[in-house]
């Protein structure tokens, strides 16, 4: 759960301020600061006319607090009897206490920090007075004092959260981390950009943004404390910078930079239904990846080539217990009705790891992501295997169906697939549900062995797709989500382009398709690197799709393959950036 917030901050501050490009555009508006853990407490700058709001805001927490300790005494003394209950009452009297009130409402008019500050430090003083005194009983009375106060700040987070979701206007986000939490904490209509102190640039956050289209920008050092709530921000997601309280030239400069943008990326839309065919004739399918039905009225259809993946754990997440074979049967036929004939790649499910389902309790792992988690689970719960492919078999013949395998590291995992999928097929048809003549089966590859085995795989599976956000994890044994080696998880890396070589290689002298689905393919250049490579196909989130059809009709298939060549040639992640800049700066030329 996300709660509207900021960090510590003693005055808000203006000027730029230089961070990592996390996704591109161009963004301005009203700042909204936003708390992402629940042990976090905001803190930001209070204009001096918004004094008498805040304290307001102190009372009203007050009350609602002790309305909460009350209900909490009746409960208690109802199952537990009326002296158990009398702590409630003490709490009580605690928040009537005139020198902790004086307390909290002075920091909040000399400090001019907001109401949850206050009271936090009020909750600090108190543990650091008893914390010095003797005796574990009378240090205890530390905290037997903050509980009270401990309810006036969760009241004052609620009611943030509830004011800011019931508002309507656009704003930018900005958290001490750029997490899932944060990108979705308000519906996408509401999201103007992201901004955060912390965040990887190829975190689960990050690669939310990006599919969201989201403006972002991470590793903004001290942001929160350079903040004021409302405060007018403006982000470029391109460079990376964030300017706090610009003023009106600089509002007047980014305003045009911003139409200017818009402007190239408009034009690259006119001409999103094209093709994306080289200029010598080489073809590659630009096709789309799928959160949940929802995003198909985003975009629009006729741009892209079809759908490379379609994560249908969405379908389970949405709902409190798994979905029947009728429910997944009608929602696939309306995706590949939607699809007009084109590919849909729909993968099998995925949970586990950063995926859990609610009412599908998994064992308790110290390292998720190399547990158990894909097809992992889905083998060893065969029905929910069953279940899906009779849904996804019967609605095969609405459209041109594909199915993906997740996590395969092994042969095994591929033939036990594919065995079910046989015996479900015969099973279908002697029920009579009609099935279509052909629905490939493919392999996605993001785990090492997988790669390894490669050569086997390939020979038993009708396409493969790489799952790069994976894979570049696995390879470089770099947790993207963690702080400490995020750094290290580069899909620059010469091991992994070596690796997306190795596999197009392999396909295409197997004669078989291979895509990418993951999140390198949506930088144009690293989209045409794979077209030299030798894939078909790129799968990527929909507002990618103009630019990259762009880059590949305004490029040579012979000199993609001469690119290939140099990047493979590169013995440093940086050697490899400069070839795709290279590629970057020729297309904006």
């Amino acid at each position: 759960m996300a709660f509207p917030h900021p960090n510590p901050a003693p005055r808000a501050s203006r000027g730029k301020v230089q961070g990592t490009a996390v996704a591109p555009g161009l963004a301005l508006g009203s700042v909204q600061i936003v708390l992402t853990g629940p042990l976090d407490v905001p803190t930001w700058s209070v204009k001096r006319e918004d004094v008498p709001f805040e304290i307001g805001r102190l009372a009203a927490a007050l009350n609602a607090a002790a309305e909460r300790l009350e209900e909490r005494q009746r409960a208690v003394a109802a199952t537990a009897g009326a002296k158990d209950a009398e702590i409630f009452a003490v709490h009580r009297m605690i928040l009537k206490d005139p020198h902790a009130m004086g307390e909290v409402e002075h920091a909040i008019s000399e400090q001019r920090i907001n109401a949850e500050a206050a009271v936090k430090l009020l909750i600090e003083r108190y543990q650091e007075r008893f914390s010095k005194l003797e005796g574990d009983n009378v240090r205890n009375l530390g905290s037997d004092v903050s509980d009270p106060w401990r309810y006036v700040l969760n009241v004052l987070l609620e009611r943030d959260r509830e004011q800011v979701l019931q508002a309507d206007e656009r704003v930018i986000l900005a958290a001490a981390e750029l997490t899932p939490a944060v990108v979705t904490f308000l519906e996408r209509e509401r999201l103007l950009a992201v901004i955060a102190e912390t965040g990887g640039r190829f975190s689960h956050g990050a690669v939310l943004a990006r599919s969201l289209g989201l403006p972002s920008v991470v590793g903004l050092p001290n942001l929160l404390a350079r903040l004021e709530q409302g405060m007018q921000v403006a982000v470029d997601g391109d460079r990376g910078t964030v300017l706090l309280a610009p003023t009106e030239a600089q509002v007047t400069d980014f305003q045009e930079r911003k139409r200017s943008l818009e402007s190239r990326r408009e034009s690259f839309r006119a001409e999103a239904g094209l093709p994306g065919t080289t200029l010598d004739g080489r073809s590659i399918s630009v096709q789309v990846n799928v959160e949940s039905v929802r995003d198909l009225d985003t975009f629009d259809l006729a741009h892209t080539d079809g759908i490379g993946l379609l994560r249908t754990e969405f379908l389970y997440l949405e709902r409190n217990e798994f979905p029947s074979e009728e429910e997944q049967y009608r929602l696939y036929r309306r995706v590949l009705e939607r699809m007009g004939g084109r590919p849909t790649t729909l993968r099998l499910l995925d949970i586990g790891g950063d995926k859990p389902l609610p009412y599908f309790q998994t064992p308790s792992e110290a390292n998720p992501a190399l547990g158990w988690r894909g097809i992992r689970i889905t083998l060893r719960w065969r029905d929910l295997l069953r279940v899906q492919l009779r849904a996804l078999l019967r609605s095969s013949t609405a459209g041109d169906l594909r199915i993906l395998m997740p996590m395969i590291s092994s042969l095994e995992e591929v033939r036990e697939v594919r065995s079910l999928f046989a015996e479900i097929r015969s099973q279908l048809g002697e029920q009579g549900y009609p099935t279509a003549d052909d629905v490939p089966v493919g392999a996605m590859i993001e785990v090492p062995s997988a790669l390894l085995e490669l050569e086997r795989i390939v020979r038993e599976v009708d396409f493969v797709s790489v799952g790069t956000n994976d894979l570049v994890q696995y390879l470089l044994a770099a947790d993207r989500d963690n702080p400490w080696v995020s750094g290290l998880y580069d899909p620059h890396h010469p091991a992994v382009v070596r690796a997306l070589a190795q596999v197009a290689e392999v396909a295409v002298r197997a004669g078989k398709s291979c895509s990418v689905c993951g999140e390198m393919a949506s930088d144009p250049a690293v989209a045409v690197l794979l077209l030299g490579f030798g894939y078909d196909s790129v799968s990527v989130a929909p507002q990618f799709v103009p630019e990259i059809k762009y880059a590949v009709r305004h490029s040579r298939h012979a000199d993609l393959v001469e690119l290939a060549a140099q990047v493979l040639a590169q013995d440093t992640a940086q050697g490899v950036r400069a070839q795709l800049d290279r590629v970057r700066r020729s297309a904006h030329a």
